[in-house]
């Protein structure tokens, strides 16, 4: 009897990977993430969410509602034999590495993002596909060893060789590029933008990597099918969940041809009434009320939650953000060392109060929902069919809410600068910005104070 009470879950990783775990008939989202904690030996997942695959779309799991909920009937059928398959994959993503503190956790970022510049459509970004690539082999495969110049030719050649096949063009672009340059042009051409990257680490290459990556168009972001008429048979509306906002793209002969390019500001509200979904932008655009339809009422309800998530974690980190901008742009620069720490300290301020994993009670929306709609499931999934409405209004401009544990005293200036140590487990905790030491602080201000420079 207690053998029918229990079910089989399979969790597929972005490294292709997977973990199982047995839960009760009646778990909820989180107690299956907590076994990915507990995997990885974290606390907190950060940029990553559980999702279910639905009608051929990822959905993520609202982690306190039962598992029953997104299984249907299947699950109160379900044996220890044959698993359910969930999925871990990134929900929330940052414009910048450095915002993901967990070592474990940036690896897994790397992986999905990796996977998806093999799966871009960004045809008219081809060259950045060449730096991508030149990335990733670094990160990977480390060194490319430089030919000597006294070498004789025949010596020449073997290393020619060698490095024009150690690696395969599959691995490290997209199929189309593949079949519109040829194999043999990658094979020739990566390896003099490989070379170029010779001394760079493992995690400052993935962070540069990530850096790429974002400026794909098709790249870090999440998309949802929607249909333009509500009978049509064939969903050829995209609607792209970005760290910035919001992409709709229009599917032409297996091309995305991108409609509109909403930052979080220009939308004044999304609203749905079972399967409708509508996006209201705000008036100086001076553009219509755009109406698409989802699958279903519990597809609108899932993607409105993504995007409401996704707008408060873009307020609450975008300190953080523009303040890690300011340190690569004078990294870039080559500024003298003592001025990224003057920043950092004002930096780190900053990050103490933001953090990717705080709830999800944020000033910066408001979402109105019925009480109906977010109660226990007990019923069957005829549930969706009832109707309605909600609406979330995109509050830009009001202020962060605080979320303020014990700040750790571990200085991170070296891992904000250099990047974070991919092959080593960070000691600082992952479910809040941590500060620079003040030890350093008070050297800086015995400094500027004898060049009448103030530190804050």
């Amino acid at each position: 009897m207690r053998t029918m009470q229990k079910r089989r879950v399979c969790i597929l990783l972005p490294n292709k990977q997977h973990l199982e775990c047995t839960v009760g008939v009646r778990a909820r989202g989180h107690e299956v993430r907590n076994t990915v904690l507990k995997h990885f030996g974290v606390s907190e997942l950060q940029v990553f969410g559980l999702a279910v695959l639905r009608d051929n779309e990822y959905l993520f799991l609202d982690l306190e509602q039962r598992l029953k909920k997104y299984f249907g009937k299947t699950w109160n059928r379900g044996s220890l034999r044959v698993p359910f398959v969930l999925f871990l994959r990134v929900q929330y993503y940052v414009e910048s590495g450095r915002l993901i503190l967990s070592s474990k956790v940036l690896q897994l970022y790397y992986a999905e993002l990796r996977q998806k510049v093999l799966r871009s459509q960004s045809r008219h970004q081809e060259a950045l596909f060449f730096q991508l690539a030149a990335s990733a082999l670094q990160a990977e495969v480390g060194d490319l060893e430089q030919r000597d110049g006294t070498e004789v030719e025949g010596e020449e050649k073997r290393q020619e060789r060698k490095h024009r096949h150690y690696f395969l063009p599959e691995d490290y672009f997209p199929s189309w590029l593949i079949k519109r340059r040829g194999r043999d042009f990658l094979l020739q051409q990566c390896p003099v933008l490989h070379v170029e990257l010779r001394g760079l680490s493992r995690s400052q290459a993935i962070l540069q990597f990530l850096k790429d990556a974002s400026s794909l168009q098709d790249g870090p972001i999440t998309l949802y099918r929607m249909r333009q008429e509500k009978k049509e048979l064939r969903s050829s509306i995209l609607l792209g969940v970005a760290s910035k906002g919001v992409h709709i793209y229009q599917e032409v002969e297996g091309k995305h041809c991108l409609l509109y390019d909403f930052s979080w500001t220009d939308i004044d509200r999304f609203t749905f009434q079972g399967s409708r979904f509508e996006i209201a932008a705000v008036g100086s655009l001076c553009l219509p009320k755009l109406v698409y339809y989802t699958p279903s009422a519990f597809h609108s309800k899932h993607v409105l939650r993504h995007l409401s998530d996704s707008h408060r974690l873009s307020i609450s980190t975008r300190e953080a953000v523009r303040y890690v901008q300011q340190l690569e742009d004078m990294q870039a620069c080559q500024f003298y060392k003592e001025a990224y720490i003057c920043d950092t300290t004002r930096l780190t301020r900053r990050l103490q109060s933001s953090s990717l994993t705080s709830s999800t009670s944020d000033c910066s929306a408001a979402v109105e929902t019925t009480t109906a709609w977010f109660r226990e499931e007990e019923e069957d999934e005829e549930e969706e069919d009832k109707v309605y409405v909600t609406e979330f209004e995109l509050c830009v401009d009001e202020p962060e809410e605080v979320f303020v544990d014990d700040p750790a005293e571990v200085s991170w200036l070296a891992e904000l600068l250099h990047g974070a140590p991919v092959d080593e487990p960070l000691v600082l905790p992952s479910s809040y910005w941590t500060a620079v030491t003040m030890e350093m602080k008070q050297v800086l201000r015995r400094r500027s104070a004898d060049e009448g420079v103030s530190v804050d």
